[in-house]
């Protein structure tokens, strides 16, 4: 049987052979001289083309093995468990969340009162000591504490996350490689392993638009081992793919390399026999029988299963925190944000309009176009003026002349402008 390269794998007491028929041997002119092909066939489209195949008794599929290495932590392991974009939009929130809070509180308490230097403190201060439920200024307005209520949930939820994260990183032994799947394979124009007679190269060629000369032929479980352990740089290769079952075999007895990514394709093996034979049907059922009663997977787990599972990095590497896992949390607080804000401004234009009311007629500036200007000018001044007070000096529906209220100095501005609309007007 000179088309046909037998190989056996040995695990424990137990001897698996498997019959390896290349792709182009499985045709027509096979069964002018064999009735059936009983092995590892890989169920493909070119050799549906030529020949009957069962039901697939073992469920296969492309995957990329290659070498791993130990990930030791490093000075900066501490930004790990965060990307990039997840640090900037949690560090933005923090500000966000300490400015909104300064405009609630800024009128009714003196912890957010002062110079603007000791103001913009505050707001750093108080924003950012939330993250430890640290904050020693007391919030008093109904919307300043909703906001501080949702906004201490969200850090919560976050720094829970960064700690479980932050405690895998450093405790769970973490296994790396340059490649992290196909993507990654094709692009790195490095060589790349594949099995003796696996249509693994036909796909790798003319699905994938690998270069053939990228390609080194392997034949036994040695090969794979010396390649891998030899690299692209000493003359072996960055991967090899090749079906699940054999890799899954293979990864019993070498736990220095691993399964990276996903598994690519899904096929699975059968029995291939000539066109129109009726062992096929039967074959199939029997097959189907197996499958229904569980007969099968135990054969499966008997010959496959034993021994300690084969490694996967898309296991053991975690999965670092992105703003989509938060994303409802972060919208939460937002809304609650915007609304208090949206609350605030409505009670605050309220006092303010009750305070324009209560001034004396000389106050309004009338006249010409250049005088209404200036008076919409002198109204948003006003405005800053009024909600820059503390809401002690203007009691509801009434509130003092800015001057006399604030002593002068504080409004003087507004004081001389209004001054200058009354002569203007007169």
């Amino acid at each position: 049987m000179t088309s046909t390269e037998i190989q056996a794998f040995f695990r424990g007491r137990s001897w698996l052979f498997r019959c390896k028929i290349p792709t182009t041997a499985v045709s027509s002119a096979l069964f002018k001289e064999f009735d059936a092909v009983v092995g590892d066939v890989a169920i493909v489209t070119n050799r549906t083309k030529v020949v009957d195949f069962t039901q697939p008794y073992v469920a296969s599929g492309l995957v990329i093995l290659t070498a791993v290495k130990t990930q030791s932590s490093d000075a900066w392991a501490f930004l790990q468990p965060f990307t990039i974009r997840m640090w900037s939009v949690t560090g933005v929130f923090f500000l966000v969340v300490g400015a909104v809070i300064w405009l609630l509180e800024h009128r009714i308490n003196d912890d957010f009162r002062g110079p603007p230097a000791k103001q913009v403190i505050t707001v750093f201060w108080f924003s950012f000591s939330t993250l430890f439920f640290a904050h020693r200024e007391d919030t008093r307005s109904t919307l300043g504490r909703v906001v501080v209520i949702i906004w201490l949930f969200v850090v919560l939820i976050i720094q829970s996350s960064y700690t479980a994260s932050l405690t895998s990183i450093l405790t769970v032994q973490q296994l790396t490689s340059p490649i992290k799947g196909i993507d990654s394979l094709i692009a790195s124009d490095e060589p790349i392993g594949f099995q003796v007679g696996s249509f693994a190269e036909s796909y790798l060629v003319h699905e994938l638009g690998v270069s053939p000369s990228r390609l080194k032929a392997l034949g036994t479980p040695d090969e794979y081992k010396n390649a891998l352990e030899l690299g692209p740089r000493k003359g072996g290769v960055v991967a090899i793919v090749d079906e699940r079952p054999y890799v899954e075999v293979f990864l019993v007895q070498h736990d220095k390399f691993a399964i990276v990514g996903a598994e690519f394709t899904k096929s699975g093996w059968g029995f291939a026999f000539p066109r129109d034979s009726p062992l096929a049907v039967d074959l199939s059922t029997a097959i189907l029988a197996l499958s229904e009663n569980g007969d099968l997977q135990r054969i499966h787990d008997k010959w496959l299963s034993n021994g300690p599972s084969p490694q996967s990095t898309t296991d053991l590497e975690p999965e670092r925190l992105r703003v989509q896992s938060f994303s409802a949390l972060f919208l939460l607080c937002g809304a609650a944000c915007l609304a208090a804000l949206a609350i605030h401004g409505c009670i605050l234009a309220r006092q303010y309009s009750l305070h324009v009311a209560s001034q004396p007629p000389d106050a309004v500036a009338t006249g010409a176009d250049g005088a209404i200007r200036r008076s919409s000018r002198s109204s948003i001044r006003s405005f800053l003026s009024f909600a820059d007070r503390r809401e002690a000096q203007c009691p509801r529906g009434s509130c003092k002349d800015p001057a006399a209220a604030l002593g002068g100095s504080s409004s003087s501005g507004v004081s001389s402008f209004t001054s200058s609309n009354a002569s203007v007007s007169r």
